[in-house]
């Protein structure tokens, strides 16, 4: 379990982040938690899917990086070789204390103490001499601001999606170039059938909140699951 401490400007004065080390927190990931405002930028590699919280039973906003436990195929080479590398990984090693909802406009941040990436040495520092803080430490806070609104913004078009009826199980059978076969289970994508049978009231209210774009954008992204089947027959050979 990670070790969780609020950033302190005098406790962390000499605190550094190796960024060479922060992707390694996706090295090990067939899945990660995405938000919507991502999607325009994941869609050109990955595919975007639905998965369910294995705690809640909550539907999940997924960027697709592997078909197996443990795998990420955009990770090579020590290196993410993805063109966008997702929020929840750059944003890494830090977090958003949501406990106190009181404050909700001033994130308190904490840092995972047993990152590899975290150091006194090497990196990109916290803060300056002065205590105030770096670019890159306020760089890192609106990252995690953009995924707390991207929560938010998800929340919302899970809702309507569901209230649509227009969530599906994904079905998918894959052999790869060494005969080993795989079949997609527990993700799930937009039904195309029922979203095309929606009338025209139902559309307009898609399209005025801002929701269809995105609506579409997941559903292209699924052309990329041709990436993924190259990177592993890739991987195989």
């Amino acid at each position: 379990m990670a070790s969780l401490v609020a950033v302190d400007n005098k406790k962390h004065l000499n605190t550094k982040i190796d960024l060479n080390k922060v992707e390694h927190h996706g090295a090990n990931l067939p899945l990660i938690p995405v938000v919507l405002a991502e999607f325009i930028h994941l869609a050109v590699q990955y595919p975007i899917v639905l998965t369910k919280n294995g705690d809640t039973g909550q539907f999940v906003f997924s960027a697709m990086l592997g078909f197996e436990e443990n795998e990420n195929l955009f990770w090579q080479q020590a290196q993410w070789q993805g063109l966008y590398v997702p929020l929840q990984i750059r944003r890494q090693p830090f977090f958003v204390e949501t406990s106190d909802e009181k404050h909700h406009n001033e994130l308190a941040i904490c840092l995972n103490t047993d990152s590899p990436a975290v150091s006194e040495e090497i990196g990109q520092a916290l803060f300056d001499e002065k205590g105030d803080e770096s670019s890159y430490f306020k760089t890192v806070k609106a990252n995690l601001t953009q995924l707390l609104l991207g929560e938010k913004e998800n929340k919302v078009l899970i809702a309507t999606l569901t209230s649509m009826a227009l969530i599906k199980p994904m079905s998918l059978d894959i052999t790869f170039m060494n005969q080993g076969a795989t079949k997609l289970a527990g993700l799930y994508t937009i039904d195309e059938v029922k979203l095309a049978a929606l009338n025209n009231e139902q559309i307009l209210s898609l399209h005025q909140s801002g929701l269809l774009s995105a609506i579409h954008t997941m559903m292209i992204s699924l052309g990329q699951i041709h990436t993924l089947i190259d990177l592993k027959n890739k991987s195989l050979s």
